[in-house]
């Protein structure tokens, strides 16, 4: 059984969680001239074998969004962090855990036109 540890109601089955997709996946700017990009960042998935960054919402509980950090091998999962916390530069091989990290994902965030 899948269990994720949300940082703010504790340790939940993931029955309690929704899966909304891909949390490395930038999205385009809302510019009429990137209808093609919308299409293919929104209905275009990809089946990632190994480590994988995921958003996931406890749906049946505080409603957070969550980035969880899993092996979809072995459904191992490595971390779980607070969207809004999450560092765009995580999947360049920056940790999350370094002091400034959270500064330096709303930095990233503003200047890719995203919110953190």
């Amino acid at each position: 059984m899948l269990r994720i540890h949300c940082p703010h109601c504790g340790i939940r089955d993931h029955e309690e969680f929704s899966y909304f997709g891909d949390a490395t996946k930038a999205y385009p700017g809302l510019e009429a001239e990137n209808h093609a990009g919308w299409v293919d960042a929104v209905y275009t998935r990809n089946n990632p074998k190994g480590v994988h960054q995921e958003f996931w919402q406890h749906t049946l509980a505080c409603r957070r969004w969550l980035v969880v950090r899993r092996n979809t091998v072995t459904h191992e999962i490595l971390e779980v962090l607070p969207a809004r916390q999450r560092a765009i530069g995580a999947t360049q091989g920056a940790s999350c855990n370094r002091p400034g990290a959270v500064a330096d994902a709303t930095a990233n965030a503003a200047a890719n036109g995203a919110s953190v």
